[in-house]
């Protein structure tokens, strides 16, 4: 079992910058790919990021903008935001899944319990 636990949203305005934490235990993360989503009101959860052993892959909606990153030491991943934008605000959760990277929600093993980024304008 691995579980997940996110920090770093709040409210920012729009142009700034956030940087959320996702702490993992339970297992050692370094053999997992670990995946960054987001789920807007009323919408559905979608893609942002994901980073695998040594590969990283981005929505098109946040190329450019988000970074993410991962520290086995910690068994933290994290996921920089900069030039935030009001369509940005949703619901951020981190998910785990063994190995192989993926944008496919229905891949993930395992969830956060997400965390809140809202982006005024």
């Amino acid at each position: 079992q691995v579980q997940l636990v996110e920090s770093g949203g709040g409210l920012v305005q729009a142009g700034g910058s956030l940087r959320l934490s996702c702490q993992a235990s339970g297992r050692t993360l370094s053999r997992y790919a670990m995946g960054w989503f987001r789920q807007a009101p009323g919408k559905e959860r979608e893609f942002v990021s994901v980073i695998g052993v040594s590969s990283t892959t981005y929505a098109d909606s946040v190329k450019g903008r988000f970074t993410i990153s991962r520290d086995n030491a910690k068994n933290t991943v994290y996921l920089q935001m900069n030039s935030l934008k009001p369509e940005d605000t949703a619901v951020y959760y981190c998910a785990a899944k063994y190995l192989v990277t993926s944008r496919d929600i229905q891949n993930y093993d395992y969830w956060g319990q997400g965390t809140q980024v809202t982006v005024s304008s």
